[in-house]
């Protein structure tokens, strides 16, 4: 856990003009995706790619993008202290976990039956 205290602060005129930019380059190339509909799929895509990069490039250069930054860093930090399962505890799992979902999906038809039967004998059909 972070152990500073921070302080909550507004943005300022240059963050803000920052998050518009990083927003206008994601659009930008969204609306490049669009516009040159005659051009290849990949190279399209590519356009949105490069606008979603270059946004978050810029909003990477702002007060916020600083905290996600941190927080990145902070979490990967964290997830080497994750023990993680092996293999075969994971498979272990993963039946159980399938196993339980089909027990439990059969108990509830069985009671969908059930009221259903109930239904229609007191509806008479």
């Amino acid at each position: 856990m972070n152990s500073k205290v921070e302080q909550p602060q507004g943005a300022n005129a240059g963050d803000i003009a920052k998050y518009v930019l990083a927003i206008a380059l994601v659009a930008a190339g969204v609306f490049g995706y669009i516009w040159f509909d005659q051009w290849a799929g990949a190279l399209r895509s590519l356009l949105v790619a490069a606008g979603v990069v270059a946004g978050v490039l810029v909003f990477f250069t702002s007060g916020k993008g600083h905290q996600t930054r941190e927080f990145l860093a902070e979490s990967r930090f964290e997830l080497r202290k994750v023990v993680w399962p092996t293999r075969q505890e994971a498979l272990r799992t993963t039946w159980v976990v399938m196993i339980a979902v089909v027990v439990l999906s059969l108990i509830l038809a069985g009671f969908d039956l059930g009221i259903q039967f109930v239904v229609k004998s007191i509806l008479g059909r």
